[in-house]
């Protein structure tokens, strides 16, 4: 949602929109004002920055001639978590907001303050209106928020805070701030006691509110789809080959194979096409795989054919790609829809760079599929944290890693840091390698490979949070499936809570 309300007059300006980290220094006057009456206390900056990193559309301002002066703050919960006995600190994850959930069904209010200096120009009425808004265009199901009652203080030695609350609906009493939510619709569902400890004006309690988004419609359950996705992988014995004829002979079986399962996806190794260099190896190794690499579009294209024929998405492994004079080790994920995309290789290993002059991709990319969102990491790039952690805050679910290792320990990094970028990204990684060796290919002469599919470490999953995995140095092909729902299950209720317990306030990761 984009707010951006103007109202001008003759002597002042005044304007609804998106709260910005520029805006403390006005937030800090409006909230030491707004709250002397609990000490003047305020939000400290690092804590506005979590909020408007995890959801900027919900931290809602108003601007008078330029200066902030009001503002309302909020979070998406999964309402069913928490229930109606929390306490402030509970649902909002001791202030770290780590309860923001863009999958809940409740806009939760965590604070609306306006500098008393302003008040008479109903701008608490605007920022209500502009989260009634907000909860209907993300259509979730109600607004609910606890609500101090500063009044009490006057009263609590007469009435009891169900007496009080009782007169203030009959408008016996005027609460400045009960009485203004009623008037804007919103009901009482219970007293919290000790919501607040240190609001001394309500002495400690609370009025949990509650406004029901009528134009709220329950989101239909996608017939025919589970959540349950089936992957394919390929350990791929390197063999002579005679032609691209050949070699996609072979490649047409395993995608038929694994199709024949009904497998959504089929992922192959690295650089599994490198038999094709056997002709080329009276050059020297950088010419050999430039050669190699005039094939790649004709293989993207037959892949293509095959993942619309076999009704299966493909990821084609990488191959070689030469483009401008640059080398480059790309992969294609070819959908079953006819679409394609790619992904280079980021980090050249020193192999790379010393005998075939590769260069390193610019782009790092989440990919839609029909199956969610997925990301591709070539083999040194799964070494990387930092990238599969880009991807996982674009909602990456499943990381495909095509890898090519000589050796056991290459291998071990391989599988050890994939291993581990499940565990710390709350999602699947599947790897695929090549086996067997390649007598006639300079730079390729062994190959060592295991390939598997890996999830988080936690409940829900294996105990050693492999999923499965190929006999080691062995063709053969590996199905396998996976929960996408177990992901979320882990991210809002696991034992730990790698994503979100991130200290934000301290450290950042951005693409540059």
């Amino acid at each position: 949602m984009e707010l951006n309300n103007e109202t001008q007059s003759s002597d002042m300006m005044i304007q609804l929109r998106q709260l910005r980290l520029e805006d403390y220094d006005d937030l800090i006057q409006s909230m030491q004002k707004a709250y002397s009456g609990m000490g003047g206390g305020v939000w400290r900056k690092e804590k506005i920055s979590i909020l408007l990193q995890k959801f900027p559309e919900g931290q809602i301002c108003i601007e008078v001639n330029g200066k902030v002066v009001a503002c309302a703050l909020a979070l998406v919960v999964l309402y069913g978590k928490y229930g109606d006995n929390h306490t402030y600190e509970q649902i909002t994850g001791n202030y770290s907001f780590n309860t923001h959930n863009p999958n809940g069904d409740v806009l939760y209010g965590i604070d609306l303050f306006v500098n008393p200096e302003y008040q008479g120009l109903r701008l608490g009425r605007r920022l209500y209106d502009a989260r009634k808004q907000l909860c209907e265009n993300l259509n979730l199901r109600a607004i609910v928020a606890g609500g101090r009652i500063p009044g009490y203080q006057e009263f609590h030695k007469q009435l009891s805070p169900v007496e009080y609350i009782a007169k203030v609906k009959q408008k016996e009493i005027y609460d400045p701030i009960l009485t203004f939510q009623i008037s804007n619709d919103f009901h009482v569902r219970k007293i919290l006691d000790n919501y607040l400890p240190y609001d001394n004006e309500s002495k400690s309690f609370a009025t949990l509110i509650e406004w029901l988004n009528v134009y709220y419609e329950e989101k239909p359950s996608l017939m025919g789809r589970s959540n349950v996705v089936r992957i394919g992988v390929v350990q791929w014995q390197m063999r002579n080959t005679a032609n691209v004829d050949a070699m996609f002979d072979q490649i047409e079986f395993f995608v038929d194979a694994v199709s024949g399962y009904k497998s959504d996806f089929i992922l192959f190794p690295e650089l599994f096409n490198a038999p094709l260099m056997e002709s080329y190896n009276h050059l020297s190794e950088s010419d050999a795989i430039r050669q190699l690499a005039t094939f790649t579009e004709e293989f993207r294209n037959r892949f293509m054919n095959l993942a619309v024929a076999y009704n299966i998405n493909i990821i084609c492994g990488s191959m070689p790609y030469y483009v401008e004079e640059k080398l480059y080790n790309i992969s294609y994920l070819c959908r079953r829809d006819g679409t394609w995309d790619e992904q280079k290789k980021l980090h050249i290993t020193p192999n790379e760079s010393t005998y075939w002059g590769m260069t390193g991709g610019e782009t790092l990319n989440v990919f839609e599929t029909d199956r969610g969102k997925i990301g591709i990491l070539i083999c040194y790039d799964s070494e990387f944290p930092e990238l599969s952690r880009l991807l996982a805050d674009q909602g990456m679910e499943i990381l495909f890693v095509p890898f090519l290792t000589d050796t056991q320990t290459g291998y071990n990094r391989v599988r050890r840091c994939s291993q581990a970028r499940a565990v710390e990204n709350e999602c699947y990684v599947a790897i695929a390698g090549c086996i067997g060796n390649l007598p006639r290919v300079k730079n390729m002469d062994i190959q060592y490979a295991q390939s598997a599919v890996f999830s988080p470490s936690d409940f829900m999953f294996p105990n050693n949070a492999i999923i499965a995995e190929t006999t080691p140095n062995t063709e053969m092909t590996l199905i396998a499936d996976v929960d996408l729902s177990l992901l979320k299950e882990l991210h809002e209720q696991g034992s730990v809570h790698t994503l979100k317990d991130r200290r934000l306030d301290l450290y950042e990761l951005k693409l540059k």
